[in-house]
């Protein structure tokens, strides 16, 4: 076994365990990934005389980017409705999707998000755009790109997990309210889609 493939290893642990202190509310779990996120550090700290060729993401001296994330605008068979889920702790609405993971491509993530949220199993259709979400947040928020894909669910839709509390065909002349992202964000989202435009800023 190649030092690549530890490194790589510890780096998804570390990732897995700071993805958890951020979402996590229960005190046993964050417990653990407080345990988990100083065991990964320790390891690759500790590695000096293994010459690695990429950086500790999670270094306070890293070159700031913005983060990356992905959502799907997937059609029904008639493309006037489109599928969306409902944030279980806000109740509002929002297409499928969330943060890139670390070395999943956009494409892996959006189809493991669909599933994860809404119990979709998905085929990408094509690339929608990239758009730049910080603009649409909150000043304190992380700055976002946002890659956004069209897709098409494949057989029916499975159970989902925690995060979302309901999956629906939602008209998309009547969007409800979202928290995630701007309705502004995903009406434009939807009419490139139809349109067949890419959008990019």
């Amino acid at each position: 076994m190649d030092s690549k493939y530890i490194y790589d290893f510890l780096i998804k642990v570390q990732s897995i365990a700071k993805i958890g202190l951020v979402c996590s509310k229960d005190e046993y779990a964050l417990t653990n990934y407080n345990e988990i996120n100083d065991l990964s550090r320790d390891f690759l700290e500790d590695f000096e005389n293994v010459k690695f060729d990429r950086n500790n993401y999670f270094e306070r001296d890293v070159y700031p980017t913005p983060n990356v994330s992905v959502r799907s605008v997937i059609f029904n068979e008639a493309r006037d409705k489109v599928l969306m889920v409902r944030e279980a702790n806000t109740h509002t609405y929002s297409l499928p999707g969330g943060w890139c993971d670390l070395y999943n491509s956009p494409a892996e993530t959006a189809k493991m998000e669909c599933m994860q949220e809404a119990g979709a199993e998905i085929e990408i259709v094509r690339l929608v755009g990239i758009t730049n979400r910080t603009p649409f947040k909150q000043a304190t928020s992380v700055p976002e790109y946002a890659i956004i894909f069209e897709a098409k669910v494949v057989g029916e839709l499975h159970e989902h997990e925690y995060e979302t509390d309901e999956v629906s065909w939602i008209d998309i002349h009547n969007i409800p309210a979202s928290h995630k992202v701007s309705n502004e964000e995903i009406d434009r989202f939807i009419k490139a889609a139809l349109s067949g435009e890419t959008i990019y800023d």
